[in-house]
């Protein structure tokens, strides 16, 4: 690390001298510009990694993402990166905050984030940095710590959304709320303060259920065959009994309306299958032309499923198919104009002459489901959620190309972005810094802590748990249960190991080590389990 900062700063003497003999010596704020990166935070929510083709995985042939590889071509990819807590408002609070959830206040959606606590965008924002956050915020609080904001308001709206704006009023605007944040971030970029280094943090709502597609994008995914995950049937056996209470299962709780665009207006006389809760927020938002197009798409396809359903063509094991193919092909759509955006982001930095000097770096809140184990969200610390995206590329600092097998998480963003701008992050975070693994230090973590505190959302009980590179330990306390799971020879996590003998002596370690890490964190005790 010091090796690197040593050359950095060699490096800037160098090239301050030589503006100097030429006669065209920059003011010190163009200068510092140039001494410190940019820093461009392109952020989404529920993005699987298995849905980025970078990451290889099944769905890479079928459902490429360009401009996100683009950014892994010319930087890194992070294998191994997870979050603290697979939760939206909880993860964007860890990666503000660089803690994990207890010790930053912001535990479950519904709390509210403590604006008077360190950030670090209130770190960059004293040194000089000119800070900016667009799109999704969903912390219950007004941003601080940015020059400039303007964002949705809680979850926010695919269609004709709503921002909230720094003087207390809302802004409707009309279009796909993907397109407009990237709009919004270019023209911030655009009126920025040009004597400044930059962060900008361009946080998208999709991929979000309920997985709204840019009507442009509607059928992207209809001609080609999508792979059904080993475990989309998983009975879940041999593990936690906590598992088979979930409600997030593609196949008992995929909404028709809300996630499957079935509206009850288009079924006649059909019944369909419980659950139908909810209306179809999304398409009353639309305008009539709206509306027009994507009755258009969905309208025929709708009403030959309904006339199927109804002649009994299309049930059982064939119903849950046919909801895993609607979901995906709408949350791959979905995610199409995210990879879209990112690439107008990119060219935006190349056309103006800031690609050299920005760091890039798309990421995610959390993981998610995309049928493994039957299920279509997140929370569980099995490893779609649990795993989230971290791509980044910093020209001359990271070689193009590389991947990253380092167990990180998202506590360590916040000390990352502090160092990159050559700030010294407080010695109260939880996350390291990043930047020494860029020149290939190996002296890093071996575990990683997870603290899920929902209090029944999707059916998902509270549970804690470490992870190493190979085994992952979960405890349930609502019903005093360990799992253990060896992720080389069980790499879905189809059985826990805790009650086989030949892995005693592993349980003990894993326990050992999540007492050692709470302990390090002080977490507050389990809640107290109920039988």
């Amino acid at each position: 690390m010091y090796r690197v900062l040593f050359c950095l700063v060699v490096f800037l003497c160098f090239s301050i001298e030589m503006v100097g003999n030429d006669g065209n010596r920059l003011e010190a704020e163009e200068r510092d510009s140039i001494q410190r990166p940019n820093i461009v935070f392109l952020f989404s929510d529920d993005h699987a990694v298995n849905a980025i083709s970078a990451y290889g995985g099944p769905l890479k042939d079928v459902a490429p993402t360009p401009n996100i590889d683009r950014i892994a071509r010319q930087g890194a990819v992070f294998l191994n990166s997870f979050c603290a807590n697979s939760i939206c408002g909880p993860s964007r609070a860890t990666i503000l905050s660089g803690k994990h959830s207890h010790a930053n206040g912001f535990m479950r959606n519904g709390n509210k984030f403590d604006p008077n606590q360190w950030t670090f965008a209130k770190q960059l924002q004293a040194s000089g940095y000119a800070t900016a956050v667009i799109g999704k915020w969903h912390l219950s609080s007004n941003p601080v710590g940015f020059d400039y904001w303007e964002v949705l308001p809680g979850q926010g709206n695919y269609y004709n959304p709503v921002f909230l704006q720094m003087d207390g009023s809302k802004k409707k605007v009309d279009g796909y709320v993907t397109d407009i944040t990237t709009e919004k971030a270019i023209e911030w970029l655009d009126g920025r303060d040009k004597t400044k280094p930059f962060m900008l943090m361009c946080q998208h709502k999709a991929p979000h259920r309920t997985f709204s597609p840019a009507l442009r994008h509607l059928g992207s995914f209809d001609d080609i065959t999508i792979p059904e995950p080993d475990t989309l049937f998983d009975d879940y056996q041999n593990r936690s009994r906590t598992l088979a209470g979930n409600e997030m299962e593609i196949d008992r709780h995929f909404d028709w309306a809300y996630d499957a665009k079935v509206r009850k207006d288009e079924r006649g006389d059909v019944k369909l299958p419980a659950p139908d809760r909810y209306g179809t927020p999304e398409y009353n938002r639309m305008s009539a032309s709206q509306r027009k197009e994507w009755d258009e798409y969905y309208g025929p396809l709708n009403k030959e499923f309904l006339s199927e359903y109804a002649a009994g063509k299309i049930q059982g094991k064939e119903l849950v198919r046919w909801k895993y193919r609607r979901y995906m092909r709408n949350y791959l759509s979905t995610v199409k104009a995210v990879d879209e955006n990112v690439g107008r982001v990119l060219d935006y930095l190349e056309q103006n002459n800031l690609a050299d000097n920005t760091v890039v770096i798309y990421s995610s809140d959390q993981g998610f489901y995309l049928g493994e184990h039957g299920w279509y969200d997140k929370r569980w610390m099995f490893e779609e959620s649990f795993r989230m995206p971290f791509v980044i590329r910093w020209p001359g600092k990271i070689s193009a190309g590389s991947q990253a097998e380092e167990l990180i998480q998202n506590i360590d963003y916040a000390p990352t972005f502090l160092e990159m701008a050559g700030l010294t992050p407080p010695k109260s975070l939880h996350g390291k810094s990043l930047v020494p693994l860029f020149s290939g230090e190996s002296d890093w973590r071996k575990s990683l802590y997870y603290a899920y505190y929902e209090l029944g959302e999707h059916a998902v009980p509270q549970h804690f748990g470490v992870r190493t590179d190979r085994h992952k330990l979960i405890y349930f306390p609502i019903s005093s249960e360990w799992n253990l799971f060896d992720l080389e020879s069980d790499p879905n996590e189809m059985k826990s190991l805790h009650a086989d003998p030949g892995y005693d002596s592993k349980l003990k370690e894993m326990k050992f080590e999540l007492e050692r890490l709470r302990t390090k964190f002080k977490a507050p005790p389990y809640p107290l389990p109920t039988n």
